[in-house]
């Protein structure tokens, strides 16, 4: 029985490795400009913003995040079937690209904009709306931004190659954005209005970075002649996100290994400004906590692809996550001694989260192509709402360590105290956690089997 779905042919194949242009590869990754941004920000200062400055309690500022979160669990299906269907009607998934890219710079400023005064339970609810809201442009440029590297390319290193760039600017943005972005906000001495800039400038510098990504996505040669040859079935769109689950093994070890390591690495984005302010005693430290995670993860990301040549990918994962594992368990050492040699372990923790961005994004386009199917935008789908749940899981689990160690809230006008439990609990939310779930991901990892002579075979000759 028809579903009603979409059956584009394939794209014509390629023979050879299909090197592309460096104009291309730099137009792709500064769309990592975006998604670096966006990924860093509201992670590392919006649960500390509803605790610490509009005094919403722990558990509950963790639920307003959860979710603004999930909504997106809901609709990327949604935009990977829309964007589907735009390819096959017009050749190019650019057009929800450019809505993305140009609603979400005033609606992530919004976020920040909570005026003051306000009843906590009040700001709350503005941030869940706008949030959601900048969610949702941010899903309509991410979903057809992960699919397109399968289309770009279908050489097994020349994917690493893009996505290692894409990674160096990936972890650029964390740098500027996680080190930036709370200068910005202490720039004016307001809280209220150090928010509104940080978030104003921001979000245009995250639109900035879609709008020339977006470039990349080119009209190519349509898939359907006739609109109703590419109708949208969005129930349809769901099923074969199921469906890519269940008969691709690869991609449900990858999805499971980076959606564990997500919820690791959220983990860690949510502590870092409650590490720096209640555990080295100084907001200002998160700059630095920052400089030194991500300053050894610019010069490590192109070693790892490096690394991945010649050890494959697969195992130059497994060793990038198993360095993580280390050197968040050596932080746990702050519950005792806290001091500046935490960046140490932090710069440390930086070089193996490059490998472990770069990695399994250069690994996704691989399942995608051995596949043998013409439904990216399906795989890219579940992808980002993988990622999404991982994310959104680790602020709610931030926040319930807060709740169960007793962190007391505050506005921004209030001057408080934490017990010993809490300080405590921001440190193994921010180290032990995060090593127990990369741990867990590497038993999924192991069930990851995929090779380059698998890629190489899959790819049609001409």
């Amino acid at each position: 029985m028809s579903t009603g779905a979409p059956h584009p042919t394939p794209d014509p194949p390629v023979t050879g490795e299909h090197r592309l242009s460096a104009g291309t590869i730099a137009r792709y990754a500064v769309g990592s400009l975006g998604t670096g941004g966006f990924a860093t920000l509201p992670g590392l200062v919006l649960t500390y913003y509803l605790t610490d400055n509009l005094g919403v309690a722990a558990a509950f500022a963790g639920v307003v995040i959860t979710i603004a979160k999930l909504w997106d669990v809901i609709i990327d299906p949604v935009i990977g079937a829309l964007t589907d269907r735009q390819r096959a009607l017009t050749g190019s998934r650019r057009g929800y690209m450019l809505i993305g890219a140009c609603s979400l710079p005033f609606l992530f400023a919004l976020t920040f904009a909570v005026p003051p005064g306000l009843a906590p339970v009040v700001g709350a609810i503005w941030v869940l709306i706008a949030f959601t809201a900048t969610a949702t442009a941010f899903s309509l440029f991410q979903v057809p931004y992960i699919a397109l590297p399968a289309e770009l390319t279908p050489g097994y290193d020349e994917r690493t190659r893009l996505l290692t760039w894409r990674v160096i600017v990936l972890t650029f943005a964390i740098l500027l954005f996680g080190a930036g972005g709370p200068i910005l906000r202490d720039l004016t001495g307001d809280p209220t209005s150090g928010y509104l800039l940080m978030g104003a400038v921001s979000g245009v510098t995250i639109g900035v970075g879609m709008l020339i990504s977006s470039t990349v996505a080119a009209r190519g040669v349509r898939q359907a002649s006739r609109p109703d040859a590419a109708r949208l079935d969005v129930r349809a769109h769901y099923v074969e996100g199921i469906r890519a689950l269940r008969r691709s093994q690869p991609f449900r070890a990858l999805l499971l290994t980076y959606v564990l390591q997500a919820l690791a690495t959220g983990l860690m984005l949510a502590g870092a400004q409650y590490l720096a302010t209640w555990v080295m005693h100084s907001e200002a430290a998160v700059t630095l906590l920052f400089a030194s995670l991500i300053a050894p993860a610019l010069i490590a990301a192109p070693v790892w692809g490096v690394i991945a040549r010649r050890i494959g990918k697969t195992r130059a994962f497994r060793l990038a996550s198993t360095l993580f594992i280390v050197a968040a368990l050596v932080i746990s050492g702050a519950v005792i001694a806290p001091g500046d040699w935490l960046y140490a372990p932090v710069a440390l923790a930086g070089i193996a989260y490059a490998g472990m961005q770069s990695l399994p994004m250069a690994m996704l386009p691989d399942v995608i192509s051995a596949d043998g199917t013409a439904s990216a935008g399906a795989f890219s789908g579940v992808w980002t709402a993988g990622e999404t749940v991982g994310f959104a899981i680790s602020a709610s689990a931030f926040t319930a360590v807060l709740a169960l160690t007793g962190y007391i809230s505050s506005t921004a006008d209030m001057s408080v105290t934490q017990p010993d439990s809490a300080v405590a609990g921001i440190v193994i939310a921010f180290s032990v956690i995060p090593a127990v779930l990369t741990l867990l991901s590497l038993v999924s990892l192991s069930r990851y089997r995929l090779t380059k002579h698998d890629i190489d075979a899959a790819t049609p000759a001409a």
